[in-house]
């Protein structure tokens, strides 16, 4: 929900033996369902939002969507891919317009909480095999005094991927845990003539994602959370960070021209950069390797891809072990009928979310299917979510859109 390309990755534990078998999903056919509207068992067609580039994401959501309807013949899913920087938009003028989709990706925290406010989406009325399926902590992210009102569909740890063969080149040994291991590596990239971070500011988020995981590593636990109710910054932490990000840009550690470059939108992108080595990181979420390999000449995953940690901070307040990461997942318009909802529970199970893993090249919240996640940054990345002292919402979905927008636009123009 992530946010961002985040394309939605799903993730299931199984329906039981029974249905694991047929490969049917509970609740589309009378089981569970949402609360919103009926479609009095006639045929049905549903619309769909979601956000997957051209390539293997957006043909596995063909492929469910086809799966789906062999599964319930009366069910129709037309299927409309929108750009990750122009979905908040839209989506906020079709719900406000009651116009909305009946199944849409959508980023959580303050985002989602304006939408139960409205009353423009339905609480999931999950059975314990979609609990399982989904995982405890991922549907507590999707939550609102104790009504689940997303399906979520992957972990989304933030992180720096990296180039092994360019950190090699360079004679960088060991993935940077600090910023002055990380400002030396930057120094060593600089003499083998590549960009040693590509950064999409153009789209300002992923800009501003340098201010979210140095606040993240300045500031307490406690006092990003009460900011998310008091939407107060007083803080010195948050002062900090900002202190930290100038510092930081002083090093030059950005590709040149990167105000205007975008992060996922063909070769010249900042994950265009990473995917044809003219860059050695890009700091991201879980949702870059699908992107950067969408990217690569040959349009396969960058084989020498790795990721590491946001490095810790002399004397933050924040644990270092602390991670950054995207929540959200999929929700229902409060018009949307159930056979909606049968979609969602189809998404989560073992079968979906281990093809999904696969095309998105993430980690599925189905523990039964993270056995697909083979690839070293994703389980790096999977081994420093497990260990973390707490996750913490990306800042413009946590603080909610009118925040998070002018939070974003201020970074930028500090940078610039």
């Amino acid at each position: 929900m992530s946010r961002k390309i985040r394309s939605a990755t799903v993730v299931a534990v199984g329906l039981g033996m029974m249905l694991a078998a047929t490969g049917c999903a509970g609740g589309s056919d009378g089981g569970s369902s949402s609360s919103g509207g009926s479609s009095g068992g006639g045929k049905v067609t549903l619309t769909f939002w979601e956000n997957a580039q051209p390539g293997p994401g957006a043909e596995y959501w063909k492929s469910a969507v086809k799966e789906y309807h062999a599964l319930h013949p009366n069910v129709t899913i037309k299927i409309q891919a929108i750009q990750n920087e122009d979905l908040d938009g839209k989506l906020q003028t079709a719900l406000n317009s009651n116009s909305a989709p009946d199944i849409f990706l959508q980023r959580g925290g303050g985002k989602m909480q304006a939408m139960v406010n409205a009353g423009q989406i339905q609480a999931l009325d999950l059975t314990d095999t979609d609990k399982t399926n989904a995982s405890t902590a991922a549907l507590a992210g999707n939550s609102i005094d104790g009504k689940v009102y997303a399906m979520p569909l992957d972990t989304q740890p933030e992180g720096i991927y990296y180039s092994k063969d360019l950190f090699k080149q360079a004679g960088i040994t060991s993935t940077p845990t600090t910023m002055d291991e990380l400002n030396a590596a930057v120094d060593k990239l600089k003499k083998i003539n590549v960009a040693p971070i590509a950064v999409g500011a153009k789209d300002a988020w992923p800009a501003a994602h340098w201010y979210y995981n140095f606040a993240l590593r300045e500031c307490s636990q406690d006092v990003m959370n009460n900011a998310a109710k008091s939407l107060k910054f007083d803080d010195a932490c948050w002062t900090k960070a900002g202190e930290d990000v100038s510092s930081f840009l002083k090093t030059s550690p950005f590709q040149k021209g990167f105000l205007t470059t975008s992060a996922q939108q063909g070769a010249g992108s900042s994950a265009g950069m990473l995917a044809n080595h003219r860059a050695a990181m890009e700091l991201m979420g879980n949702w870059d390797p699908g992107v950067i390999g969408s990217l690569t000449k040959d349009q396969k995953p960058l084989p020498d891809l790795g990721w590491f940690p946001f490095p810790a901070v002399s004397g933050g307040q924040g644990d270092p072990s602390a991670i950054m990461g995207g929540g959200g997942g999929y929700s229902l318009s409060k018009n949307a009928p159930k056979e909606a909802f049968g979609f969602l529970e189809f998404l989560v199970t073992k079968d979906q979310q281990e093809a999904y893993a696969k095309a998105f090249v993430t980690i599925p919240v189905n523990k039964e299917a993270q056995e697909v996640v083979t690839d070293s940054y994703n389980q790096s990345a999977l081994q420093a979510f497990n260990k973390a002292a707490y996750a913490m919402q990306f800042l413009d979905t946590l603080y909610g859109q009118n925040v998070g927008n002018a939070m974003n636009s201020a970074v930028v123009n500090l940078l610039a």
